[in-house]
């Protein structure tokens, strides 16, 4: 990620605002708890460091955080993390976080994120995945942006333990088969997330008549939901209006995938979160 698309008088300065305001709220939350049943997935379209500067942004994540039992822990795929076979990142305590970005002011790459021992929850991840492929642990690999900066709005007081798994390809079905095997966990109160976007257009920043596409596809991307046609979605290349403009690669679509294969019915997806920015869709779902 290169090139900020605005410098705000303040750098992350909606996101210091933002702490103060709910981090009270943030360590008062009630804990999932068996009686609540199976969490739902959610597939965030996570922005860059500029989302650590919109207020709106900001709010809508953690209200959302806030409407769901905060989780016992958190498994996060994000569009920004590709190694094969599936790989882990480290599970310390305070892993120091992957800064897999450039061209922003040096204050985005000293917020930290620290969150706690997730030791446990990588064996589970690990044993959940073996019986189909091997896991590796990065221990020197932290969240990357596609991963901390939407936990650091739902979740600010970094108390909930998270590992990022890898997309082993970018592969549509490949995704979805993975979101498959993380079903389990969404039973023991385990929040599953795909970290993209709905649209990632950066031909649309330079012209904004290119919009068009970008809407034609998430309205598509709906109705396909709505009417639970996974073939559809995985097919996204060949079925969706606006797909070569919306999506030129497939990194930050593919884990819609991953979201959809760990939910139970893609029919009761619900938007969180739908809002154009700078021509692309923030759409955010969460799905039962």
């Amino acid at each position: 990620m290169t090139t900020p698309l605005h410098t705000p008088r303040t750098p992350a300065g909606a996101y210091d605002d933002h702490l103060a305001r709910v981090l009270p709220r943030a360590h008062e939350q009630r804990v999932w708890v068996p009686a609540d049943g199976a969490l739902p997935s959610l597939f965030i379209s996570h922005g860059a460091p500029f989302t650590l500067d919109d207020p709106q942004w900001l709010d809508d994540l953690f209200t959302w955080a806030q409407s769901l039992p905060k989780p016992k822990a958190i498994v996060i795929i994000s569009a920004h993390w590709e190694d094969a076979p599936a790989a882990i990142t480290g599970a310390a305590a305070g892993t120091p976080l992957y800064y897999d970005f450039s061209g922003f002011h040096p204050r985005y790459k000293t917020l930290p994120y620290a969150t706690p021992d997730a030791t446990g929850l990588a064996r589970r991840l690990t044993a959940t995945l073996s019986p189909v492929t091997t896991v590796h642990e990065r221990p020197d690999r932290g969240l990357d942006h596609g991963a901390f900066i939407p936990l650091m709005a739902m979740y600010p007081a970094a108390d909930v333990p998270v590992v990022q798994l890898s997309m082993p390809s970018l592969d549509p079905a490949a995704l979805l088969e993975l979101g498959a095997r993380l079903r389990s966990l969404r039973d023991e109160g385990i929040l599953v997330v795909g970290s993209g976007f709905m649209t990632h257009s950066f031909a649309v920043f330079r012209r904004p008549d290119l919009a068009a596409h970008t809407k034609a596809f998430d309205e598509w991307a709906v109705d396909a939901l709505g009417r639970g046609d996974v073939d559809a979605l995985t097919d996204y290349r060949h079925k969706a209006p606006g797909a070569a403009v919306a999506h030129p690669t497939a990194d930050h679509y593919v884990p819609l995938l991953a979201t959809i294969g760990a939910a139970s019915d893609p029919r009761s997806a619900t938007s969180t979160i739908d809002r154009m920015i700078m021509g692309n869709s923030t759409r955010s779902l969460q799905i039962n």
